[in-house]
């Protein structure tokens, strides 16, 4: 079996060290970066061919923001660096005796040092069936499903002549009290509210209903009390039925068994709880925090010296001594510092820890309405939301991402309209039934 880099480059010998990163996520990503330039190959393996900024993927899901303005592709993010290597593969195993990585293909991909960023996935608790009718939100793919459903559930309202059938399909459920479902359930109600008062002309009001979920006595649960009040008055006052210490025993095509009554439903969305992807098992760990990755102060994995692991695949104890969060300022500060570590391998022994600075846990609840948590201070309402905005246009890829998504934001809070409302007519299966008939 032959080592894939070589194949690609059989003119030239690979006398430098190899870094392999599995994962090109905001972690995968900082890393390559930070390795650019430095005198190493650096192999990138990723089954996608593009990064993606999944803090506004709900603002795709919602048609506020097209799939283009928040993804690009990984050879342009890092094709300015020469000595980095981009593979559209999908990593399937790790043969750490050979020190391999297995590709689904077939081939394989030496490495001296590996590192792992492969980030997470939504879990279902056991019931990956329900997958099929709630989608989550880590994909491009999965937020054109959520918006093609829901715009194609109120195209379907306009026309029926039955209440119910048009109650069913204008009722949205949002699992899980999280920031992405609340994040969800702000921009649902919103852009519900806005396209029946505009755009349609037999929707009433009072028959749009989104429904958030939680199990637990309240939703954001990382932020403090006085913020999560603030949050949940609010979505209730935009119309969002939140529904506390209420779980969700069943999701079927016709909606979703909430405390025991069935909702029938145009659009169920998944934010419940994510759960690592299943790198641990390459190693033959048993992952912990839902199958994270236990690595050290140096981001090594634990009984590894050449394989790191970041982001959400790992678990890190910080300086409390709890897990760090699975956040996306984790991620790329994980990578800047592991990216340095490994240009200079041999100084890896006498190099200071990982050191996470928390720059603040923020959520966005709805129009001039978001929440911070820096720690020591908080700050909640219009403020906050305005810098929300800041901070998530900072953080987009480069400089016409930036421009692109500012201007949109700035034409949508002047006119409230949102211009990515596109159903797609060879997709009209992929919907529940309800918006189907």
């Amino acid at each position: 079996m032959m080592n894939v880099l070589e194949k690609a480059y059989p003119a030239r010998a690979l006398p430098r060290r190899c870094v392999v990163i599995i994962g090109a996520g905001f972690g995968g990503l900082a890393c390559a970066g930070a390795l650019g330039h430095a005198e190493v190959d650096v192999v990138v393996i990723d089954r996608r061919n593009h990064n993606l900024f999944q803090p506004l993927l709900y603002q795709v899901a919602t048609a506020a923001l097209s799939p283009a303005d928040i993804a690009e592709p990984i050879r342009r993010t890092l094709g300015r660096y020469r000595n980095i290597h981009i593979m559209l593969a999908e990593a399937d195993g790790i043969d750490t005796q050979t020190k391999r990585v297995m590709l689904k293909d077939g081939n394989a991909v030496a490495y001296d040092q590996l590192v792992i960023a492969t980030g997470s996935e939504y879990n279902y608790f056991g019931h990956d069936e329900w997958q099929r009718f709630a989608p989550g939100l880590k994909t491009l793919h999965e937020a054109r499903r959520i918006r093609h459903r829901l715009l194609l559930a109120f195209e379907k309202a306009e026309q029926t002549k039955d209440p119910a059938e048009r109650r069913a399909l204008l009722t949205s459920i949002v699992v899980g009290g999280g920031p992405t479902g609340v994040e969800m359930a702000g921009a649902i109600s919103e852009l519900g509210r806005s396209m029946a008062s505009r755009d349609f002309r037999t929707i009433p009001l009072s028959d749009l209903r989104v429904i958030l979920v939680e199990a637990g006595p309240r939703i954001l649960s990382a932020f403090p009390e006085h913020l999560q009040t603030y949050a949940l008055g609010y979505l209730e006052k935009i119309g969002v039925d939140v529904r506390l210490g209420a779980q969700v025993s069943d999701i079927t095509m016709e909606g979703a068994v909430i405390a025991g009554e069935m909702v029938p439903a145009g659009n169920i969305v998944w934010g419940a709880g994510v759960k690592a992807s299943p790198a641990s098992r390459w190693l033959g760990l048993e992952g912990k925090a839902n199958g994270r990755i236990p690595v050290d102060s140096k981001l090594r994995v634990e009984g590894y010296e050449d394989i790191f692991s970041l982001g959400d695949t790992s678990v890190q104890s910080g300086d409390n001594g709890a897990p760090l969060p699975a956040l996306a300022q984790v991620a790329k500060q994980q990578g800047h510092y592991l990216g340095k570590l490994l240009a200079k391998i041999d100084t890896i022994e006498i190099a200071k820890p990982f050191h996470f600075n928390n720059r603040g846990n923020t959520a966005v609840i709805g129009r001039n309405a978001a929440i911070f948590d820096f720690g020591r201070w908080t700050l909640k309402g219009y403020l906050a939301w305005i810098l929300w905005a800041i901070v998530h246009v900072y953080l987009l890829v480069n400089f016409e991402k930036r421009m692109l998504v500012t201007l949109q934001w700035i034409w949508r809070y002047l006119t409230r309209q949102r211009g990515a409302r596109l159903i797609d007519e060879n997709d009209r299966e992929d919907v529940l039934p309800a918006a189907r008939r």
